[in-house]
C-alpha cells in the first residue's frame, strides 16, 4: 500500500536544539521529492515577542480553509514552509492554550493509557501539550481533507508521545509511528556518570526511573512506543536500550541519512568558512576584548545541552591538557549549546 500523506512531528522542526533538527532537515529534501505538499511537517511555536524565527517563511495562505475551522476549535497554527532545502510545508503550533488544562488531560490519558504523569515537572509537561496539539492538528486536518487516504504520522521522542496517545484514541484511522533516537534512562545513566552498555542489565528500569525523578517521562515513552503502530529507532546499541529499559523491541531499526546539499562544494565552501571564521574572531575580540592574531586558532564544539552525554566534559579537559603544551599560536575555544535564553547579550551587540 502506497503512502499517499506524511505528518512528521518533533519539537525540533524549526527550532534548532539538537542532532534530531540536522536529521529531519537533512531528509527533508527526498521526502518532498517523493511526494510534494503531501508531507508537513509539525513543530512548536515557541518564538515569542517580535523575535522573527529565521527557519519558517510565513504563508497564511496555505489551507485557509482549514484553518477557519481550526480556529474555532481552538487550534492556533501557523502555516508556512522551512526554509531548507526542498522547502516542505510547516505547521507550528501554539500549545499554550492548554497551559492550565494539563491537569484534565494528563486524567484522560490516565484513565485511557495509565499514562503516569503526576510527578513530571515543567519540562515534562510542556513538550506533552504540545504533542497533545500536535495531535488534535492533525485529528482536525485529515477530517476535514477527506480526500487523503494511507496516512502516516511520524512522532520523535518522548516528548511527542502524547500525540500518539491522542490519535491511537480519538483517529485510529491514521497510521502512526514513534522514533527514539536514545532512551530517557539511557540520557539519565550516561548523563549521571555511570555505565550504561556494560551494566545495562543490571539496572531496574523503575528504581533507576525513580533515581533520576523522571517517572513521567519513562511512562510516556514506553507508552507510546506500545502504542505505536510501528516503533522505531537509529541504531542498533539503541535497540538493546529500548528492549531493555522499555520492554519493547523495535519493529525497525532506521539509521540516520544525510542528504548533503546543505555542504556547501568547492569555492562556496571555502568562503563561507572563511565568513565564520571572521564572525567567530569578532565574537571573541567582543567578550575578550583585546584583538587576536591573524594566525589564531578557533575550535568549536556544538549540540544538546547535555555536559557529559555531548562530550563537552571532555572537550574542556582537552583544553586544560592543550593549555598544558608550549605553543606560539593563542586558541579560542567556543561552546556553542543553545539552552533557555533570551537572545544576544546587547553589550556584545553593540560592539557587532
Amino acid at each position: 500500500m502506497k503512502v499517499e500523506f506524511i505528518f512528521e512531528t518533533s519539537w525540533e522542526v524549526c527550532n534548532k536544539v539538537g542532532g534530531i533538527h540536522t536529521v529531519i532537515s537533512t531528509k527533508a529534501l527526498n521526502i518532498v521529492e517523493a511526494i510534494g505538499d503531501n508531507y508537513i511537517l509539525i513543530g512548536p511555536d515557541v518564538w515569542r515577542e517580535d523575535v522573527t524565527n529565521p527557519e519558517f517563511i510565513p504563508d497564511e495562505s496555505l489551507f485557509s480553509e482549514w484553518k477557519a475551522r481550526a480556529v474555532s476549535e481552538g487550534i492556533r497554527v501557523k502555516t508556512g514552509r522551512w526554509n531548507i532545502a526542498g522547502k516542505p510545508i510547516v505547521m507550528l503550533i501554539d500549545f499554550t492554550p492548554y497551559f492550565g488544562q494539563q491537569n484534565e488531560i494528563f486524567a484522560r490519558f490516565w484513565e485511557t493509557y495509565k499514562l503516569d504523569s503526576i510527578t513530571g515537572q515543567w519540562d515534562y509537561i510542556e513538550p506533552a501539550l504540545f504533542g497533545y496539539a500536535a495531535g488534535k492538528l492533525i485529528e482536525s486536518f485529515t477530517s476535514f481533507y477527506h480526500e487523503y487516504h494511507n496516512i502516516i504520522a511520524q512522532f520523535h521522542e518522548w516528548m511527542t508521545g502524547t500525540g500518539i496517545l491522542y490519535i491511537e484514541k480519538w483517529c485510529p484511522w491514521i497510521a502512526t509511528s514513534f522514533t527514539t533516537h536514545a532512551t530517557v534512562l539511557g540520557r539519565s545513566i550516561a548523563g549521571n556518570n555511570r555505565p550504561l552498555y556494560s551494566k545495562m542489565k543490571e539496572y531496574n528500569p523503575i528504581q533507576v526511573a525513580r533515581e533520576s525523578n523522571v517517572i513521567a517521562k519513562l511512562s510516556l515513552e514506553k507508552i507510546s512506543a506500545t502504542v505505536a503502530d510501528v516503533f522505531t529507532t537509529v541504531s542498533g546499541i539503541t535497540s538493546n536500550e529500548c528492549s531493555h529499559f522499555l520492554g519493547k523491541d523495535v519493529d525497525i531499526i532506521t539509521p540516520n541519512g544525510f542528504e548533503d546539499s546543505f555542504v556547501p562544494d568547492g569555492e562556496q565552501f571555502e568562503s563561507k568558512r572563511a565568513t565564520a571564521r571572521m564572525k567567530l574572531r569578532q565574537v571573541a575580540e567582543a567578550v575578550l576584548g583585546y584583538s587576536l592574531p591573524d594566525d589564531c586558532i578557533f575550535i568549536a564544539n556544538s549540540g544538546r545541552y547535555e555536559f557529559r552525554n555531548k562530550g563537552v566534559d571532555v572537550f574542556i579537559d582537552s583544553l586544560g591538557e592543550l593549555n598544558k603544551d608550549k605553543t606560539d599560536k593563542q586558541c579560542v575555544a567556543f561552546i556553542l549549546m543553545p539552552a533557555y535564553h533570551k537572545g544576544p547579550r546587547e553589550d556584545i551587540s553593540n560592539i557587532l
